[in-house]
């Protein structure tokens, strides 16, 4: 990727959300001198960082027709990255002490990454680029340009052309339910974990979590709080495993994966012990999807792989008109975003070229 020969150019730029991903792309895209709209379905700024105790009337998030919720963050949730990592590097997350409503530890709640993205809205007028309460229904490329599709809360619907589409809408949202044998006739509750609000619900409940990753690590001793016993079905464990863990409330054990779920109410573990249950709570993961994407089958989500892409962001085939921030699951996100904002950016311009 070298500089660009051609004189810089500016384009008409759609951002697809307005969450950490669609902010610092929709400052990255101004500051190259690109003219910029983001479409934000919520009233705010924030993404996932925006709470809500509602959750989805289907616990499993499988029925097609339910009325989704964005929101993936539950009451109890910390970030599980330090402040120092969870900022943009011109304008560091640092504590404000001057306001006694902030949460000014190194790992600081949900509530607080949100108000530190608010103020970054603020503090470089994105705000101003952004149409809230607009969600959007349909991209496709037309004659070397981008149709958009937009509705808005009166459920009017607009078209527009843009030059290029950043799509920043994360992938928090559409759950990925691991299957399990026998778990249709399995009588318990099952909830996953983008439902989950708080541990109330399962007050003297025997619960199983399946996922020890980062939600699964959290959600368990939460629950464990409030629950009779809870136990953590772990794929990354031995077979055997079989321990207890003394945090927080000495009810907590780890096993390895589940083998089979049973009509009696039993959950039995790869390690032979099994236990009768109330409730799953399904800890793994999310997956891809863009509904409002049309690329006439170039484009596809195989084995929860978004493909092709270049350097996980660039489509080949209709670079540079189309481009994803914020795909890796894996990486210190935040500033991964703005590195990658600060590429399609110039990419846009002309200042760099990608390869041929």
């Amino acid at each position: 990727m070298a500089p660009a020969q051609n004189p810089i150019s500016s384009k008409q730029v759609a951002v697809i959300g307005a969450g950490a991903s669609g902010l610092i792309a929709a400052r990255e895209l101004h500051r190259e001198g690109h003219t910029v709209v983001v479409f934000e379905r919520e009233k705010q700024v924030g993404g996932l960082w925006i709470y809500s105790p509602k959750a989805e009337s289907d616990p499993l998030s499988l029925d097609p027709n339910r009325l989704i919720v964005h929101s993936s963050v539950y009451e109890s949730l910390r970030t599980n990255l330090p402040r120092e990592c969870m900022g943009f590097r011109d304008y560091p997350f640092v504590p404000r002490d001057d306001d006694l409503s902030r949460d000014s530890r190194r790992y600081p709640c949900h509530r607080e990454v949100l108000a530190y993205l608010q103020d970054f809205a603020r503090e470089f007028k994105i705000e101003e680029m952004v149409r809230f309460e607009t969600e959007v229904v349909l991209v496709e490329p037309v004659d070397g340009k981008w149709r958009v599709r937009s509705k808005n809360s009166a459920d009017l619907s607009d078209d527009e052309i843009f030059d290029a589409v950043v799509v920043c809408s994360g992938h928090y949202t559409e759950p990925y339910v691991a299957t399990i044998s026998g778990i249709n006739s399995w009588p318990g509750k099952h909830i996953h974990s983008h439902n989950y609000r708080v541990p109330g619900p399962f007050k003297n409940e025997v619960v199983v979590v399946i996922g020890n990753f980062a939600s699964g690590a959290d959600i368990s001793r939460d629950v464990a709080k409030v629950a009779k016993e809870v136990h953590i079905a772990s794929r990354g464990s031995e077979a055997n495993t079989y321990e207890k863990l003394s945090v927080p409330t000495n009810n907590l054990w780890i096993h390895s994966e589940i083998e089979t779920a049973c009509e009696d109410g039993s959950i039995i573990f790869k390690n032979g012990k099994a236990v009768h249950a109330d409730s799953v709570v399904y800890c793994t993961g999310y997956k891809y999807k863009f509904p409002f994407l049309e690329t006439n089958g170039y484009m596809s989500i195989d084995d929860n792989r978004v493909e092709p892409l270049y350097e996980h962001v660039f489509p080949p085939a209709l670079a540079p008109g189309l481009s994803f921030i914020g795909l890796p699951g894996m990486g210190i996100q935040f500033v991964m975003f703005e590195i990658q904002s600060k590429w399609v950016a110039a990419v846009l311009s002309g200042r760099v070229t990608l390869p041929s």
